[in-house]
């Protein structure tokens, strides 16, 4: 059955939206496919319907969007691929939306010298053993939630992997990139069973966002 703009309920597209710094680059890319999507961050509610969109929108924290896409509770959902990477979810994904460009590095002082226990810091702790293991290294993880740049700073880690975008933190904290992991960007995710059920309406998102994404690229 196809989508139309008189949908309620459980006919809308339940999207997990997230919150914080890629949010108003979503909505942005929403509006300019045509969807009539207002600013969701002047409310306080968390799960707001926008039935002229079609969709339903869950305003979550970035790193529990693929928990909300694999377990059903939304269709789709927007998400960085250092999160896809970090939490390896059971989720399809669908488009790279091109947007939040950033990098995973690995981090450290300019004078830094392999140790022979050394130990890394980071919040993506299954990124970094991942990464470290393919790279023949043994190190300690030590998994940090906030104010990573202070590991190397005050001893507690040789080194750290963690998200730069524009490398200004890094700078004034006498930080230097050592080693680029992968580019970051923003992609939308879905789940299995409901791209299988509402696969019109998620193939026609997807669709619609594509050609913005193309058009941006001067594809």
């Amino acid at each position: 059955m196809s989508q139309t703009n008189d949908q309620t309920g459980s006919d809308l597209l339940m999207v997990a939206m997230p919150k914080g710094r890629i949010y108003k680059q979503v909505i942005r890319l929403f509006q300019e496919a045509g969807l009539s999507i207002p600013d969701l961050e002047e409310t306080r509610k968390l799960v707001i319907e926008v039935p002229e969109a079609g969709m339903s929108f869950i305003m979550v924290k970035p790193v529990d969007v693929p928990t909300f896409v694999e377990y059903g509770v939304a269709d789709i959902g927007i998400v960085g691929k250092d999160v896809l990477m970090e939490e390896n979810k059971d989720v399809y994904e669908l488009l790279d939306l091109g947007i939040a460009k950033c990098r995973m590095s690995v981090i450290g002082l300019p004078n830094w010298k392999p140790t022979i226990q050394p130990r890394v810091a980071t919040k993506y702790p299954n990124v970094a053993s991942q990464y470290f293991r393919e790279q023949g290294q043994q190190v300690e993880v030590i998994k940090l939630n906030g104010s990573i740049e202070l590991a190397p700073l005050i001893g507690l880690a040789d080194r750290i992997v963690d998200m730069v975008e524009t490398g200004q933190t890094l700078r004034e904290n006498g930080l230097v990139e050592m080693e680029q992991i992968f580019g970051i960007t923003s992609r939308l995710i879905a789940n299995r069973v409901s791209y299988r059920m509402k696969n019109e309406a998620i193939q026609g998102l997807c669709d619609r966002l594509q050609t913005v994404i193309s058009s941006a690229a001067g594809v």
